[in-house]
């Protein structure tokens, strides 16, 4: 399960409850951090923490900030300095170097456009949303917060806003949504400067595993671990089943050529085949061979077994251009000695990451460049 489904989750109890809480939200990041914008976290009114903003070094003084915020009844923008090494609030020399603005959004459970109900939204979408926030580094100004949902044909939900302002959001979250990337902007309107991050949530990872065999089931939890939803295909109901697949994955008993009947492709569907069988795992590449959608498909096996699978392919006929190949990985996964089950689903889902976010997989060691691209957390400024 996402993070931010485990954070809907809560909040849903807690709303339930009628047990106080607070959204925070990272909003911008200069420099390093170990948490990049868009991280939220659920704090409680006992103190209680649902996600992280961090790898542990804000969250102390975080929940103290989201209890004042709470009993203020007032959202809060909070600037943590971890380059300062004289900063006993965060503790010194945590080695991360960044200026981290964490927003706090106590919620008002009456209101059903409050920031996690606007959240609550995206949970079963299937296309991309540009998630608009807007804060104002001049903290005594008032800080809006999670104001809109912004799909790609334009739709959108959220707080009442100007027009002027809703027409500029529209624009620029055509720009984040295009580009993968998110959107920070500086605008001012009518002599009032606010700044604005836009996240461009992206819907789950769909990872659709040909096979059921034991190094699926190892697979299949790793996947649902990092939040991918995870489908598992066999033609053995002795294999196939939701007592070998206990999770939340769904199972589908089928033949090879009826695969694709109960799933829906999209442009996050990645397929590994390893049936372990390779008239069944040949039979499903010819399904999905030629569709563009798919980004990655996966086998496993041998070399050998793949380059006769391209022989068997062109002997039938099918027309196997660059594009097509570019996007089949066999055999499947990165080169880091994996030897177990739980190693090579581990090389596996690397292998996947890398190649649904253009990155190249390489230590990062290796890079002269800063982890994080520091051109993506510019501000644009902008006259309205």
């Amino acid at each position: 399960m996402r993070e931010l489904d485990v954070i809907i989750a809560e909040y849903e109890l807690l709303k339930k409850a009628g047990t106080a809480s607070v959204l925070a939200t990272v909003v911008h990041v200069e420099g390093s951090s170990y948490r990049r914008a868009g991280a939220r976290m659920l704090v409680d009114e006992f103190g209680n923490i649902t996600g992280a903003i961090s790898g542990g070094c804000l969250e102390g003084d975080a929940l103290r900030k989201a209890l004042l915020a709470l009993h203020r009844q007032k959202n809060k923008l909070v600037t943590y300095d971890t380059s300062d090494e004289d900063d006993a609030i965060i503790g010194a020399q945590l080695g991360c170097n960044g200026v981290i603005q964490v927003l706090f959004e106590p919620l008002d459970y009456e209101y059903k456009q409050n920031s996690c109900e606007l959240l609550k939204t995206l949970i079963n979408r299937k296309d991309p949303v540009a998630i608009v926030v807007q804060f104002n580094l001049n903290r005594s100004k008032d800080q809006p917060g999670t104001i809109l949902l912004i799909e790609e044909n334009s739709n959108y939900i959220g707080k009442e806003q100007e027009e002027e302002f809703i027409d500029l959001m529209l624009e620029r979250a055509q720009i984040s949504l295009k580009s993968n990337k998110p959107h920070f902007a500086e605008v001012s309107v009518k002599g009032e400067t606010q700044h604005v991050f836009i996240q461009n949530y992206q819907p789950p990872v769909k990872l659709i595993l040909i096979g059921a065999g034991n190094d699926a089931q190892i697979l299949a939890q790793q996947a649902e671990m990092v939040g991918w939803d995870v489908t598992v295909v066999d033609g053995r109901p002795s294999h196939a089943n939701k007592e070998r697949f206990k999770s939340s994955c769904q199972v589908i008993i089928s033949k090879p050529e009826e695969t694709l009947r109960n799933i829906e492709i999209d442009s996050r569907s990645c397929l590994v085949l390893m049936s372990h069988n390779y008239n069944y795992d040949l039979s499903v590449l010819k399904l999905v061979l030629t569709d563009d959608r798919i980004p990655y498909i996966g086998i496993l096996g041998p070399k050998k077994k793949y380059e006769k699978m391209l022989d068997d392919l062109e002997k039938e006929g099918f027309e196997l251009k660059f594009e097509v190949l570019n996007k089949i990985h066999a055999p499947v996964g990165l080169e880091i000695g994996a030897e177990t089950p739980a190693e090579i689903g581990l090389s596996i889902l690397s292998e996947i990451q890398s190649v649904l976010t253009g990155n190249s997989a390489r230590p990062l060691r290796e890079k002269a460049a800063p982890i994080h691209e520091k051109k993506d957390n510019q501000f644009k400024q902008i006259q309205v």
